[in-house]
């Protein structure tokens, strides 16, 4: 029978949860519509924590009517969850034919703030196209409304990437609390995932391709991530050849699309770059073999990390092996990476939490607040 560990001060204990995007096959197959799916998270006990994408989940978005957002917030207390963070999206592209300006990308943003604080989210997931000084002028307006805005670091960025160096950098100098990351574990990546190789096998591809893939992957990961994106096309190019001259061109894109841009070959440590920014994780993932762990994240190093530096927010579990697993269930493969997570804190002397009474205090402890916002 296993034990509740006595804590050390200073260790971490990360909030269990879970971002409604690893069930979107389920969604999108109508198999759960928001509030059943929502009610489904809470019973099977993914939660407590509750991520939520804006745009997939919230019809009209960002433009959320008070009956809605009442409704929702009801749903969430109703069943014993806790809103953790709303994913918005930095489409500075939304125009055929042009890029969005400075102020029609604040004001666009601005909108989507506004949402996350109106349906009782403390974090909006940002995403890279937003630069330093975008970042900067949306700091007050996120103070203004109490939403933490925190730029997720994804493959095939990584946190020493200079781009993200020169977003912290910037955070130092403004010294807004309400400015930070989301640290998705896709960037630190160990192996291909086996998933991704059996769907490619169902799909027809030979045993002497797929072996050829995952070299040329362990061969990238000896050597670290792409120093710039120049490196970074060149590795990008380097599967779809590979693809062509094994025979199967089809599948050279998405050889290239799944080998640096979803598997990021940064080492766990590099983390440690931006640390003090993480306000909120994406416990990236893409599969649980036979022994219960998961076979291509470090998860185990990556929980350990983050308790051993005091990280108290919450851990969206982030299946993104939905897109190619149609066989096996993600229910039960959140559930055995949950139950990863909470054996990895306990390893390294503490534990996960997922009681929805102490995760929310320990959020609000967390996160900065602005008296008033949220109201």
């Amino acid at each position: 029978m296993s034990t509740v560990p006595e804590l050390v001060e200073g260790l971490g204990t990360p909030i269990q949860g879970v971002t409604l995007y690893s069930f979107t096959r389920a969604f999108h197959g109508r198999e759960y519509d928001l509030e059943g799916l929502i009610r489904k998270v809470a019973a099977e006990g993914y939660g407590p924590g509750l991520e939520v994408i804006g745009f997939s989940s919230f019809r009209g978005f960002p433009v959320i009517e008070d009956s809605f957002a009442g409704w929702f917030r009801d749903l969430v207390d109703e069943v014993g969850l806790v809103t953790t963070s709303l994913a918005v999206n930095a489409d500075i592209g939304i125009h055929r034919d042009r890029l969005l300006t400075q102020d029609e990308l604040i004001d666009y943003m601005t909108l989507q703030i506004k949402a996350a604080a109106k349906l009782g989210f403390p974090i909006a997931r940002v995403q890279i196209s937003i630069e330093p000084d975008s970042m900067e002028a949306l700091a007050p307006i996120a103070e203004e409304h109490g939403v933490t805005l925190a730029l997720e670091v994804h493959a095939d960025q990584y946190a020493s990437h200079p781009r993200i160096l020169a977003l912290r950098d910037r955070y130092e100098k403004v010294g807004s609390p309400f400015l930070g990351f989301t640290m998705d574990w896709g960037a630190t990546v160990s192996g291909f995932a086996p998933s991704l190789i059996e769907a490619y096998r169902r799909r027809g591809a030979s045993e002497e391709l797929l072996t050829k893939v995952v070299d040329l992957w362990n061969t990238y990961y000896e050597q670290g991530p792409p120093a710039d994106q120049a490196q970074h096309g060149q590795r990008f190019g380097s599967f779809i050849g590979l693809a062509a001259q094994n025979g199967r061109p089809d599948l050279g894109i998405d050889f290239g699309i799944n080998g640096t841009g979803l598997f990021g070959p940064a080492q766990v440590n590099d983390w440690l770059e931006i640390m003090p920014w993480i306000r909120h994780v994406h416990g990236k993932f893409f599969g649980i073999d036979e022994n219960g762990e998961e076979p291509s994240v470090p998860v185990r190093d990556l929980i350990r990390l983050l308790v051993e530096n005091g990280y108290n927010g919450a851990i969206s579990s982030e299946y993104e092996g939905w897109h190619w697993n149609y066989w096996q269930s993600p229910f039960e493969i959140i559930a055995g990476e949950q139950s990863v997570q909470r054996s990895a804190a306990v390893d390294a002397g503490s534990r996960m939490t997922t009681d929805a009474a102490h995760a929310r205090t320990q959020l609000s402890a967390w996160l900065p607040t602005t008296e008033g916002a949220n109201s």
